[in-house]
């Protein structure tokens, strides 16, 4: 679990408390004790239980038969709005950098425990790199996913992998904690990640989170090896840099 959160301070208490209690479901994985709860936030236990039964009772969470709480069905509808509008935000900025460089890029948020694509511009190669927008994949080798967990603290990455498992699809994937931590501390370094063949092989992506965006989210440029090398990833982190950083301005003006 999380640690503890901080009284909110302004704005209505109750629709603060509120997005306190949905925040700390998601950060647990999507489910979560009453108790658990209650030892990650300073609201009194009458009060956590009240907002969760509105919660319920509006569709917005749900009270499993082991008496645990998850989120419920109908944030998926926010969730996908909100997806929509943030892929459309971006959009420009990935326009650009297929204009740019030549290749696919993409946009992706964490969603529970996996990535979700919201947002795609297509190469015009006629070898390309295509993912389907709604597609979701792992986050431990992603691109976009390895990003994203380099911005996380290491209790929730821990959390995240054990819940969605390390598949290994390829001999490069990694697949490991041990080795996932050591390779999200040289992404911090650096500051973007790299999928080389860990999804498919003969395929390589450059990944850069956006910052201060409110959820976790990275952009990225993906294509075959024999076009995306050292040369092409000198042109791209800069343009990545600016993609990401052009992003995150606009989140903090819509």
């Amino acid at each position: 679990m999380p640690v503890k959160q901080a009284k909110p301070s302004g704005g209505v208490q109750s629709v603060e408390r509120v997005f306190e209690l949905l925040e700390l479901i998601t950060d647990a994985g999507g489910e979560v004790t009453l108790s658990e709860l209650s030892s990650s936030t300073d609201l009194p236990l009458p009060t956590i239980h009240r907002l969760l039964r509105t919660l319920v009772s509006l569709g917005y969470a749900r009270q499993l038969p082991n008496r645990r709480y998850a989120l419920g069905p109908r944030l998926i509808r926010l969730g996908e709005g909100a997806n929509k509008q943030l892929g459309a935000l971006a959009r420009p900025q990935l326009t650009s950098l297929v204009a740019d460089l030549g290749e696919s890029a993409n946009m992706a948020v964490l969603d529970g425990d996996m990535v979700v694509y919201i947002a795609q511009v297509q190469s015009k190669h006629s070898m390309r790199m295509f993912t389907e927008v709604g597609r979701r994949a792992h986050t431990h080798d992603t691109g976009v996913g390895k990003a994203m967990l380099a911005h996380l603290p290491e209790e929730r990455v821990r959390g995240i992998v054990e819940r969605a498992g390390m598949p290994t699809p390829t001999e490069k994937s990694i697949g490991t904690v041990d080795e996932l931590l050591a390779e999200l501390a040289l992404i911090r370094e650096r500051g973007y990640s790299i999928d080389d063949g860990e999804q498919e092989l003969g395929v390589r992506c450059y990944a850069m989170a956006v910052p201060d965006a409110p959820t976790p989210t990275a952009i990225s440029v993906s294509g075959p090896n024999s076009r995306v090398d050292d040369e092409f990833a000198a042109r791209a982190i800069p343009l990545l840099t600016e993609a990401a950083q052009t992003i995150s301005d606009d989140l903090t003006l819509a």
